[in-house]
C-alpha cells in the first residue's frame, strides 16, 4: 500500500529539538542571516494542477526586472557562443557526468582532462584537479592546503580586498576546523604588504591574496612570495580566469596554489549560480589537491584512454589520509568552460580579455568626469571599478533612474561588505559583452542624473 506523504506533527518536532538539544525551531536556525528565512508560508494551500502550478511560476517570474547589467562583484555578463549550450546538453555528457565507471565515461573524463590542461595553461601551473564547486569553495581548500603541507601550522593570512563571500565561506570552514584566519589590512583599495613581514609567525601556513580584487583593482605581488616562503608558507592567488588573457599568472607571481572560477567561461549568470571552481598546483603539492584528477593512459591494446588517477577524498581513501571531504567535481560547468575556451582559442580569449579591459576604462574615464562622483581610488584595474558619490541619496537615486532606462547602474559595494565607509561606492563591471550603444545608454543617463 502506498501512503500518502504526511508531515510531522508538533510532537514529533519536539522530539526531535530535544534530541539535539535545541529548545525551538527558532533556535535551530539561528545561525542562519534573517534575510534568507521564509517570512512566509508557501502559498499553496491545497492540491494543484501542473498547469495551476506552472501559472504560479510564470506569475513570480514576471516580476523579475531584466536589463542591461554593469553588475560585476564576482558574477559577471559574458559573451556565450551558442555552441556551449548545444554540445554540453548532449545526453552522452548530461548523463555520464560523474565518470565512476571509467570504461563508459570516456567523453566526460577526456573533457575533464582537457579542462585540466587549459586551467595549466592559463596559471602556468603544474597540474591542476578536474574542478570544485566554485571559486570559493577552491579558496577554501587552498587554505588547508596551506595548513596539511607544514605540520604545527593552524593560521591562515586572508587579504582583506578578497571577495566577501569567499571571506564568509573560509570563517565557516575555520570554525568548523578550528583554524584561524587572521586578516591582512588594506589601504585605499589594496592590500598594505607593509604589514606582511610583522603577520608572518611560525603559525602561519600561508596567504590567500584576490587580483583582481573585490574593488576591481589589479594588485602588484612584486616580492610577496619571496617573504611568504622564507617563513615556510604557501603563497595562494585567486584570479579571474579571463583576466590571464592579458595579466601576470599565478605562476608569475611565483605562487604555490593558483585558485579562481570558471563562471566567466561560458557559463551563464543564472542568478548567480552554479559557477565552477578550479585549483592549480605547483607539483610538490600533487598530492594534497582535493578532490579528483583525470589522467591520460593507454589500454592493453596501445589505445588512449581516460581515467582518475587520483582520488585523494575520503570516500576512496581513509579518512584521516585524505586531503579533503570534497566528494566531486563540478563537471558540467568544467565542460561548458572547456567548451568556451575551445571555441574562442588562446587569440579569441586575449582579445576579449583586452575588449574588458579598453570598454572598462573608457566608461570609467567619462562617468568619473561628471559631477559628484570620481574613481574611489587611483589604482590599476582590469575590468571593473569603484565610483564614490558624495553621499549615498545621490547614489541611490542614480542606481535608480538608470534601472528606469533598463540599466543597472553596478553593485552597492556596502551590500557585500557591510562597510559602513562603503555606503558612497558603487562597484561597476563592463565586460566584452557590453556594446558602444549600451555603454552611451549609461552615460547619457548618467549625465542626465549627475548633471
Amino acid at each position: 500500500m502506498v501512503y500518502p506523504y504526511i508531515p510531522h506533527t508538533d510532537g514529533d518536532r519536539l522530539q526531535m529539538l530535544e534530541a539535539i538539544g535545541a529548545h525551538s525551531l527558532e533556535e535551530l536556525y539561528g545561525e542562519i542571516d534573517e534575510r534568507l528565512l521564509l517570512s512566509d508560508s508557501v502559498p499553496i494551500s491545497r492540491g494543484r494542477t501542473e498547469d495551476e502550478v506552472m501559472r504560479m511560476f510564470r506569475a513570480i517570474a514576471s516580476r523579475n526586472v531584466q536589463g542591461v547589467p554593469f553588475l560585476g562583484a564576482g558574477c559577471y555578463d559574458h559573451l556565450v557562443p551558442s555552441v556551449v549550450g548545444a554540445l554540453s546538453s548532449l545526453p552522452s555528457f548530461v548523463t555520464a557526468y560523474t565518470p565512476y565507471q571509467a570504461e563508459m565515461s570516456q567523453g566526460i573524463l577526456e573533457a575533464i582532462y582537457e579542462f585540466q590542461s587549459m586551467i595549466c595553461q592559463l596559471t602556468d601551473m603544474d597540474v591542476a584537479n578536474a574542478s570544485l564547486y566554485d571559486g570559493a569553495n577552491a579558496l577554501v581548500e587552498a587554505a588547508h592546503i596551506c595548513l596539511t603541507f607544514a605540520r604545527g601550522k593552524d593560521t591562515v593570512l586572508v587579504s582583506s580586498t578578497i571577495h566577501p563571500f569567499a571571506r564568509a565561506v573560509l570563517e565557516t570552514w575555520a570554525k568548523g576546523t578550528e583554524r584561524k584566519l587572521v586578516t591582512l589590512p588594506e589601504k585605499e583599495g589594496m592590500p598594505d604588504f607593509s604589514a606582511l613581514p610583522g603577520m608572518l609567525t611560525p603559525e602561519v601556513g600561508g596567504l590567500l591574496v584576490q587580483s583582481p580584487n573585490i574593488y576591481g583593482f589589479i594588485e602588484d605581488y612584486t616580492g610577496v612570495a619571496d617573504l611568504v616562503h622564507a617563513n615556510g608558507s604557501l603563497f595562494c592567488v585567486s584570479s579571474d580566469p579571463m583576466s590571464l588573457g592579458m595579466l601576470k599568472s599565478q605562476r608569475e607571481w611565483n605562487a604555490d596554489v593558483a585558485v579562481g572560477d570558471t563562471q566567466p567561461f561560458g557559463i551563464p549568470l543564472s542568478f548567480g549560480g552554479p559557477a565552477c571552481g578550479y585549483m592549480a598546483v605547483t607539483e610538490p603539492l600533487l598530492r594534497k589537491m582535493p578532490g579528483r584528477i583525470v589522467g591520460a593512459t593507454t589500454d592493453s591494446q596501445g589505445r588512449k584512454g581516460f581515467v582518475l588517477t587520483m582520488q585523494a577524498r575520503e570516500q576512496h581513501i581513509k579518512r584521516e589520509r585524505a586531503t579533503s571531504n570534497v566528494c566531486t567535481n563540478n563537471a558540467l560547468c568544467a565542460l561548458m568552460s572547456t567548451i568556451f575556451v575551445s571555441a574562442v582559442g588562446w587569440a579569441g580569449l586575449q582579445e576579449a580579455s583586452r575588449q574588458c579591459y579598453a570598454k572598462a576604462h573608457y566608461l570609467a574615464d567619462n562617468v568619473s568626469r561628471l559631477n559628484g562622483v570620481s574613481l574611489a581610488w587611483d589604482s590599476p584595474f582590469w575590468c571593473e571599478f569603484p565610483l564614490r558619490f558624495k553621499d549615498a541619496k545621490k547614489m541611490r537615486k542614480f542606481i535608480q533612474e538608470l534601472r528606469g532606462d533598463g540599466l543597472f547602474a553596478g553593485v552597492r559595494l556596502s551590500s557585500l561588505t557591510h562597510k559602513a565607509e562603503d555606503e558612497n561606492l558603487l562597484l561597476v563591471a563592463v565586460t566584452e559583452k557590453r556594446t558602444r550603444e549600451e555603454m552611451e545608454r549609461y552615460l547619457a543617463a548618467a549625465r542626465r542624473v549627475l548633471g
